[in-house]
């Protein structure tokens, strides 16, 4: 879709925003988001720090209420959904929420236990080199074990949705790729993703379905040969944040 605007929302769309308002005293956070994630596919969340993609991840996990508008996953409001819904959706946030005082293997086998058929924690732990750290304590991990740590939690259950904010940071770029090796196996079992990024190549790399926001809305969205057209996406992105805070 032609960047400026955003595209209908699906109606069977595993995740769909409208006009979702959150507020923090004058600050808007959201402030008439609209997007929707398309089913089976990577929705990238571009924009810049403060723009609004964590707050509106944490609304659409049932960690935040919105103050207006609507949020819809895998056609449930999350502020009310029941144990059942939130076992099939995967979340990886910024802030972590890994207990410090466990070690990653015993974590991993612990939490697949929690499901009914869940991704072997072994495999899991090799594919982003969890064994190389197993028997550490969470305490003592760098910033990127434990950002593979997270991504393998929330991955384990084999959830029919999984929301990543921001899956690489603090990743070198051997460990980028390996996520990004492992994020497309994912999708291709079926499973929607919706990740959070200000990287024009994380974006690049990972997006089947593109929105951009900036200033608590989105401003574009649709594939990205639809958002970028004869451009490049760093060209666009800057053009479109540009316009919306003028």
């Amino acid at each position: 879709m032609a960047p400026g605007s955003t595209a209908p929302v699906a109606k069977v769309a595993p995740v769909a925003l409208v006009d979702l308002r959150r507020t923090f005293g004058t600050v808007r956070a959201c402030d008439g988001m609209t997007w929707h994630a398309p089913h089976g596919q990577v929705t990238a969340i571009l924009g810049p720090n403060g723009a609004g993609k964590t707050t509106a991840i944490e609304c659409a996990v049932g960690l935040q209420r919105p103050d207006g508008g609507s949020v819809r996953v895998l056609g449930q409001d999350p502020w009310r959904s029941p144990a059942e819904h939130r076992a099939r959706v995967g979340v990886m946030l910024q802030s972590g929420g890994i207990p410090n005082g466990s070690k990653p293997m015993a974590l991993l086998r612990h939490l697949a236990a929690l499901y009914a058929d869940p991704t072997d924690p072994t495999d899991l732990a090799r594919r982003l080199g969890i064994d190389a750290f197993s028997g550490t304590t969470v305490r003592r991990l760098s910033g990127g074990q434990k950002q593979r740590l997270a991504l393998a939690a929330a991955l384990v259950g084999r959830p029919d949705l999984v929301f990543l904010d921001e899956p690489t940071a603090g990743l070198d770029p051997h460990g980028r790729l390996d996520v990004y090796d492992l994020l497309r196996e994912v999708t291709a079992e079926g499973t929607t993703l919706v990740v959070t990024t200000h990287s024009f190549e994380e974006a690049g790399a990972l997006a089947d379905h593109l929105v951009v926001i900036s200033g608590g809305r989105a401003v574009a969205e649709g594939s990205p040969a639809e958002v970028v057209g004869d451009s490049t996406l760093e060209t666009v992105y800057f053009d479109l944040t540009r316009k919306a805070t003028t």
